[in-house]
């Protein structure tokens, strides 16, 4: 009897490894993040966060309603969900005191969601054009330009631009593969490629910047985008995807742009974009960012038809 207690305790503790293993550690950090915040609230008024019910979800939902997106409730609600699933206990999120709560919520609040703008062309072109004027080593410079014009023309997350390794190139004639071994939608590492063709414009042409920063860093090895010591030494260290985020916020207000509404997922977006912009359909949009669902594509797809097909321009005034 003992033996299967223990065996069954092995088997426990397994499960609850593959739970959490089957998640990205960002998205872990995110879930443990804003069960802190849940179990602040719970703590406050005396209600248990681990296990809790229903009934105390559903407060916690209308206490967030005051001042939070009715997005940051649903997504506060899969991360107390699936912090329990870790955990080993089982919270029914699909409860109707919870379900009813939130609808009722929804038409109060609307769900509009408003998201962080898109760096489109005329500001990549800015952010690159204030690289190049900017007094600064011109190893940084190269290196900058390429995360920038790289994470824009490959429609990059900033964790997948940052994870680059120079194996995962391939320079061919058309311009550059570059293979994305795992993402945040790929966490079983299937991997895809992206292709990245030379623009006849070579001031802002990705592949030829990244070339050109190959050459003058001699990487030949490891991570192609790697931080700089105090004294301006390139390191064997990898950039963190936050420093894309710094970096990106940096040269848009040395460009003139009011950078508060910009985030890192604003190349990714940028991309998709400008791509809708200009012609390009979901399915070739989707293949370069990797898009699991059409729901973001088209949603970039409508907002950058706004102007091009509004009714308006049939109207003569």
């Amino acid at each position: 009897m003992n033996e299967l207690t223990t065996d069954l305790k092995i088997l426990h503790e397994a499960t609850l490894e593959n739970l959490r293993s089957s998640k990205a550690n960002n998205t872990l950090r995110a879930y443990k993040s804003d069960f802190k915040d849940f179990g602040a609230f719970c703590s406050k008024h005396g209600l248990s966060s681990l296990p809790t019910e229903p009934k105390i979800v559903s407060l916690y939902m209308t206490h967030l309603s005051k001042n939070s997106k009715f997005s940051t409730l649903r997504r506060r609600l899969v991360s107390i969900s699936m912090f329990h699933k870790l955990k080993g206990h089982y919270l029914d999120t699909k409860h109707p005191i919870i379900v009813e709560n939130l609808m009722g919520i929804r038409r109060v609040k609307g769900s509009i969601q408003k998201g962080k703008k898109p760096i489109l062309i005329n500001h990549l072109k800015l952010i690159i054009n204030s690289i190049n004027d900017q007094n600064i080593n011109e190893n940084k410079k190269l290196r900058d330009k390429a995360i920038m014009l790289i994470g824009f023309g490959g429609g990059f997350r900033r964790t997948e631009l940052v994870s680059i390794d120079y194996e995962n190139l391939e320079f061919v004639p058309e311009g550059l593969k570059i293979t994305i071994s795992k993402s945040k939608t790929d966490q079983f590492g299937e991997g895809m490629i992206k292709a990245l063709p030379y623009f006849s414009n070579e001031i802002y042409c990705p592949v030829k910047n990244l070339q050109k920063w190959l050459e003058i860093s001699k990487i030949k090895s490891g991570p192609i985008f790697r931080r700089f010591s105090k004294g301006l030494l390139l390191t064997e260290k990898r950039l963190t995807d936050q420093t894309v985020v710094l970096l990106m916020k940096e040269y848009l207000n040395l460009a003139g742009i009011e950078n508060k509404n910009y985030a890192g997922h604003s190349l990714r977006s940028g991309f998709a974009t400008v791509a809708a912009e200009s012609g390009a359909d979901e399915r070739s949009i989707m293949a370069m960012t990797g898009h699991k669902t059409t729901q973001m594509v088209r949603r970039y797809i409508r907002e950058a038809n706004l102007f091009k097909n509004n009714a308006l321009r049939k109207i003569n005034i």
